[in-house]
């Protein structure tokens, strides 16, 4: 019968650590021996190189689902398409060209107003996919530095004088449809004397009435609109215009800041036109209709009668 033989090592064999034996176990057919570095643990100095991070942004391709969810409105849409714009994102024609679509859809687009409207067009979702891959990307809305205006030394004008008004909020600002009680003549007054006091420039001011309309309008006031308002006389005369409204808003929104009362012409116009919702904005067209010995007149709040004339 055949012996079985018992085959040991003739190396020692002793338990060490499991740490010192990490990389340090050979398996040989007559046993486990031990390395060096196992043996002697303190000679065994390198670590575990660690796994590089990138951070380099991420690239999103442009069939990416994520780039099709619709968590904006049309309006927050616009807002930002006005807010990208208006901060030296691209030029008008560039973002146009940026997202695929034509000049007619794109102002088709802009000039709706509300929630969904809009929603069926292309550049909605041309428009959305646009910033949901910067924002997924990482990139940042741009964002222009304030202009600030100074005096032949280049010291800021008008730095002391607190006419920011960011903080006030009327009824229906949100929809550009704040009720006026000044009449055209009104504000005329207001804005020359504003325009007189130190550090007040027409571009600076231009800028504050513009900033009282709705962020979707992307509306820019500029000097001549101002000038050209201005130089009318009457009590509606130039209702219609931009800077009527925003004026308007503007000083309403400044009385409040510096805590003065309403004037008295200013309650009397209240009286006048609460009924009517406010001075109006539409440009009156056409003329009026009277019988013979009538005529109409237009008093100082701007109502306009026809009254029996002189000598009937």
């Amino acid at each position: 019968m055949a012996e079985l033989v018992s085959h040991k090592s003739s190396a020692p064999y002793s338990r060490e650590p499991l740490a010192s034996l990490y990389n340090a176990v050979n398996i040989t057919s007559s046993g486990i021996t031990l390395g060096k570095s196992a043996l002697n643990p303190s000679s065994t100095s390198a670590k575990r190189p660690h796994a590089a991070v990138d951070d380099s942004p991420e690239e999103i391709e442009d069939d990416d689902a994520r780039l099709f969810f619709m968590t904006d409105s049309c309006d927050q849409i616009r807002t930002k398409i006005n807010s990208f714009i208006n901060n030296g994102g691209m030029k008008v024609g560039e973002f146009q060209r940026a997202i695929g679509v034509t000049a007619s859809s794109y102002g088709n687009f802009m000039k709706k107003r509300g929630r969904d409207a809009g929603e069926q067009s292309v550049v909605y979702s041309a428009a959305n996919a646009f910033f949901r891959k910067r924002e997924l990307e990482g990139q940042k809305m741009p964002r222009k530095k304030a202009k600030k205006d100074t005096d032949a030394n280049g010291k800021e004008i008008g730095k002391d004088l607190d006419y920011d008004v960011s903080d006030i909020y009327l009824d229906g600002e949100d929809e550009g449809n704040v009720e006026i009680y000044d009449t055209c003549d009104e504000i005329r007054r207001k804005i020359a004397a504003h325009l007189r006091a130190p550090g007040i420039t027409q571009a600076a001011f231009c800028r504050a009435i513009s900033a009282q309309f709705p962020a979707t309008e992307g509306k820019m006031l500029s000097a001549a609109q101002l000038q050209a308002f201005q130089r009318k006389k009457g009590p509606l005369d130039g209702n219609s215009s931009g800077v009527f409204y925003g004026a308007y808003v503007f000083f309403e929104k400044l009385r409040i800041k510096q805590g003065k009362k309403k004037s008295k012409a200013r309650l009397e116009m209240e009286e006048v036109w609460k009924g009517d919702g406010g001075v109006s904005r539409e440009l009156q067209r056409g003329g009026y209709l009277c019988m013979r010995g009538e005529e109409v007149v237009q008093d100082q709040y701007g109502k306009v009668s026809v009254v029996r004339g002189r000598g009937w």
